[in-house]
């Protein structure tokens, strides 16, 4: 029986597969997403259909949690890829604070709402806000920056705020299992702030962005000199990941933000090497395609003192995109088939609407006020405030770290629904609402040297 029903899942994975690959760029000109597609196969293998996925939760939350921290960890590791401008320019300005501000303020109004509206004790409010304030890097795909020249400030702002709010949200989810007494606080709260918000979060970006500029110039350093060290990048970009991660988490800081940095620390390298090889260089990361090349030229190329770090670079980064979409795959799929109709309670239809139309434009206008965008900006910004596989991992991380009895129950209705919804109405209106956006943009490209629309 085992082995019938293994056959059966590589039977509807392979076709599953197949049907995306075939039909992906009829996806793009409709208003769908492949994360709707993802989410109905789900809820077809769940309970309500095949009853192929026998998970729940709280009971499969360890389960869960795994692969969701995977998938971010890739995830997060290509956003920081995607990224391709120095942390002095300009552009950081707004996902800074999205991911900082605008976190606090909806993680601020979604505990207000758990208090005074569902009647959630303080620290399951807080705890609450905490899941459900980070947006997705993986289902926010369809509005982030499409390739690493891309200088569109909506895209980069979205891009920037989904790879590093994933980690700025671990504290207070810390602070919210510490007020249920599930997480050491310290007296006064000192050990919170001390090492949850200080000490983890910049030593988190910091050891990722050492290890990154390491790997990164000892690679670039063996091929330039000694013609080593060449191929197997997909090694280099799990190896990169494994170190930042694990560092961090060893050292007690973020290896989320950790895994981030450590990507754009990769790009960075590219970046300079770029702008001291001229103008001519500053494009090779989008025109530089590894798997399009004879293995005598993709040799020849990730040697070259002047090619190399974009064609590293490139390797990398598509190597990681792979991965993140098979990532997707599988937390959604796990996501259509945990979610049951005893999820959807009177209280879920009132507060999933609340936090995607009231809280997170309301945060954002609230967030962002001083920052130079225009009103479509702001809206899109609002709008696209994504939720996905950081909230499904913040949920099971809770409950793996004490969460139980009627409150986790009560979180995980709310946090699933909401993560649904999201997939759904976000991915019914993004093709247009991104159609509209572009046709509204000021047809002047934005090229060093001028302002970003």
């Amino acid at each position: 029986m085992a082995g019938t029903e293994f056959t059966y899942w590589l039977l509807i994975a392979g076709g599953l597969l197949i049907l995306l690959a075939l039909a992906g760029s009829v996806l793009k000109r409709l208003p769908l997403t492949t994360a709707m597609v993802y989410l109905a196969v789900g809820v077809a293998l769940g309970p309500y259909g095949l009853g192929m996925i026998d998970l729940e939760l709280p009971g499969s939350a360890h389960l869960i949690e795994r692969i969701s921290e995977i998938a971010l960890l890739i995830s997060l590791f290509t956003t920081g890829l995607m990224l391709r401008a120095p942390p002095t320019d300009e552009r950081w300005r707004m996902p800074i604070r999205l991911a900082s501000l605008v976190m606090l303020i909806t993680v601020g109004l979604i505990a207000l709402a758990g208090v005074f509206g569902l009647g959630l004790p303080l620290g399951a409010a807080i705890l609450l806000g905490a899941i459900l304030a980070p947006t997705d890097p993986v289902l926010a795909s369809d509005v982030q920056v499409e390739h690493p020249g891309d200088r569109d400030r909506l895209r980069f702002s979205l891009t920037g705020e989904a790879g590093l709010n994933d980690g700025s949200a671990t504290p207070l989810v810390l602070l919210g299992l510490g007020l249920l007494g599930h997480h050491d606080l310290g007296a006064l709260g000192w050990r919170w702030l001390a090492v949850d918000v200080l000490w983890a979060v910049a030593g988190g970006l910091a050891i990722g962005w050492v290890l990154g500029m390491l790997v990164g110039r000892l690679v670039l350093h063996l091929r330039h000199a000694h013609q080593e060290a060449v191929g197997l990048d997909d090694f280099l970009a799990l190896g990169l990941i494994g170190l930042a991660y694990a560092g961090a988490q060893l050292l007690g800081a973020y290896g989320f933000l950790s895994v981030f940095a450590a990507g754009l620390a990769l790009r960075q390298i590219e970046l300079r090497a770029s702008q001291q090889g001229g103008a001519a260089l500053d494009n090779a990361t989008t025109s530089l395609q590894p798997a399009a090349v004879s293995a005598a030229r993709a040799h020849e190329l990730a040697t070259d003192p002047q090619q190399s770090s974009a064609y590293m670079a490139q390797a990398v980064l598509g190597f990681n995109e792979q991965l993140e979409r098979i990532g997707e795959v599988a937390v959604v799929v796990l996501l259509g088939g945990v979610l049951s109709l005893s999820h959807l309670s009177p209280e879920a239809i009132w507060f999933v609407p609340l936090v995607l139309v009231v809280i997170r434009p309301a945060s954002v206008w609230l967030g962002l006020t001083g920052l130079r965008a225009s009103h479509t900006q702001r809206n899109m910004i609002a709008w696209f405030g994504v939720r996905g596989i950081g909230s499904i991992y913040y949920l099971t991380y809770a409950l793996s770290h004490g969460l139980s009895g009627a409150l986790a129950d009560r979180l995980i209705g709310l946090t699933l629904v909401l993560v649904a919804v999201s997939v759904v109405v976000h991915g019914i209106s993004v093709t247009p609402l991104m159609r509209r956006y572009v046709r509204l943009k000021p047809q002047r490209a934005d090229r060093p040297g001028q302002k970003v629309a």
